[in-house]
């Protein structure tokens, strides 16, 4: 049967002048990527979903040009919103990533709540996989986005417990059941 990859974002170049949906990835995050997308994981692929924001496109781009393959963008898979705080200085970061999981029916400094942001997510995870693939499907998107799904399809509590270690991991689920057959795994080594 087929799998779905769940694959989030590598590093990326931290610019606190440009928004967050639109920062790059990093020469080591695309090179991360293309390592990932080179394997033989990825040999099965055969439909590729993104969120719309610029680092998830980019190292979808990678996967697409490696596949030949197009890029299929989901707006419902982007990030939580965060526009109430913007950039925050990572140790800042941290604390308010860390209430938002700790409180998902609570907008934390103007956060999307974790609830909706999961519900958001679900809908979208919904329609991509509303037909078993032929192939393999990579749905490429960002680690809350992921911890947020995971925590769904595996009957958990919205928790930071299940969320990735650091950017580029993927975890995968396997049709028709979609559960997923394993935790966070780095797409490459640091």
């Amino acid at each position: 049967m087929p799998s779905l990859f769940f694959i989030t974002h590598p590093e990326v170049i931290v610019d606190p002048a440009i928004p967050i949906e639109r920062w790059h990835l990093s020469p080591k995050g695309a090179a991360r990527m293309a390592t990932f997308a080179a394997s033989d994981q990825m040999a099965g692929v055969t439909a590729i979903w993104s969120s719309a924001e610029t680092k998830a496109l980019e190292t979808a781009e990678i996967l697409a040009r490696q596949l030949r393959l197009p890029v299929q963008v989901a707006q419902a898979l982007g990030e939580n919103n965060r526009q109430a705080t913007g950039f925050l200085p990572p140790a800042e970061f941290e604390e308010v990533a860390n209430a938002f999981f700790a409180h998902p029916e609570e907008s934390v400094r103007g956060w999307e709540r974790a609830v909706d942001a999961q519900a958001r997510i679900k809908m979208a995870f919904s329609d991509i996989t509303r037909h078993t693939p032929v192939g393999d499907i990579a749905v490429v998107s960002h680690g809350a986005v992921g911890t947020l799904l995971y925590c769904a399809l595996t009957a958990e509590p919205i928790s930071r417990r299940y969320d990735q270690p650091f950017q580029g991991n993927y975890w995968r689920a396997d049709f028709p059941g979609l559960i997923p057959a394993m935790g966070w795994t780095p797409i490459a080594p640091i």
